[in-house]
């Protein structure tokens, strides 16, 4: 398994064509994070939330669920 490592902003960004120099990560995966976290801001922007954080933290515990139970299948005999 690897590490994330946020990013620091696009002001700090600098790459070399294929990775990020500042955070590590591949360009196609900043990119790909970037398109889900832009299609989950059209997604409250469309339906209209005004409590963002609760739906921040939805989003946030349904990942950490969805990768637990993934890990747990593929380590279950």
């Amino acid at each position: 398994m690897s590490e994330f490592k946020s990013c620091k902003g696009k002001n700090e960004c600098r790459d070399d064509g294929v990775n990020c120099l500042v955070c590590g990560r591949g360009l196609e995966e900043v990119a790909q994070t970037q398109q889900l976290v832009q299609g989950l801001t059209d997604l409250a922007l469309a339906k209209g939330y005004e409590n963002i954080d609760d739906f921040a933290d939805y989003v946030a515990r349904r990942i950490r669920k969805k990768v637990a139970h993934a890990r747990e299948a593929q380590v279950a005999p």
